[in-house]
């Protein structure tokens, strides 16, 4: 059964709103503890949008899961990754018009940056993953890199509007899950999850570690956040709630 890694970028999304203190993604990142998360993950952007760099520093602190720490191939916050030290962290794309990220790292485009990257998180010894399309062009360029893991961009299943587009995208998951699996990387799968389309997903073979963030943080605003984080903890690994 695969690990469920909780985001709570959004509960910062509401706090940085209004520029106050609440709510603290801190105290949400324990109630997804106690609601049965593997992992917290959390995206520090350049724009620092919703994550700060005290949420950073205060969670590696009090976390008692899986610390993953989404981030750009970014000197300045790979030096701030080096100093924190998460347990993981994933390489994802990052461009400061988007709402959220837009499609997999282009390992093969940015080789060179990521590659610089990669080798100074790995030596300080935190696991690296990246965040890629089910490709298995950047599944090889990944492996080339000597990361640990790769997450697999579920977008594109999660927005496919017919059954038919649906299985293909889904498809294309198992496919390239297979193929880097082969290749002796950890896999993950995270974006566009929520409570109606996840439990496919979670039960394509070898997949290690789901990560969903808005799903679980609009849930939440219905019915709390650790309630929220035991229903889909129960989605993932049973199929039912």
């Amino acid at each position: 059964m695969p690990r469920l890694g909780v985001n709570i970028d959004h509960v910062a999304t509401v706090r940085q709103a209004r520029r106050t203190i609440e709510p603290d993604p801190v105290w949400a990142a324990a109630l997804a503890e106690l609601g049965g998360a593997d992992v917290i993950t959390l995206h520090l952007r350049e724009d620092r949008r919703h994550i700060q760099d005290r949420d950073l520093r205060v969670l590696k602190e009090t976390v008692q899961v899986k610390l993953n720490l989404e981030m750009a191939a970014d000197p300045a916050v790979t030096a701030i990754a080096l100093a924190v030290r998460p347990q993981q962290a994933t390489l994802v794309p990052e461009k400061r018009e988007e709402i959220t990220t837009e499609g997999g790292l282009d390992v093969i485009r940015h080789h060179d940056r990521v590659k610089a990257c990669v080798a100074r998180l790995l030596e300080a010894g935190i696991e690296v993953s990246l965040f890629i399309d089910p490709d298995v062009r950047q599944i090889e360029a990944a492996r080339g890199l000597g990361v640990q893991a790769v997450e697999l961009h579920t977008g594109r299943y999660a927005d496919a509007l017919t059954d038919k587009d649906r299985d293909h995208e889904f498809h294309q998951l198992i496919e390239a899950g297979r193929f880097a699996l082969n290749e002796k990387l950890l896999l993950h799968m995270g974006h566009g999850l929520t409570y109606r389309n996840v439990t496919r997903v979670a039960q394509i073979p070898g997949v290690g570690e789901l990560n969903i963030g808005h799903s679980i943080i609009a849930r939440a605003i219905m019915v709390g956040f650790e309630k929220a984080v035991r229903e889909m903890k129960a989605l993932v690994q049973t199929g039912t709630l």
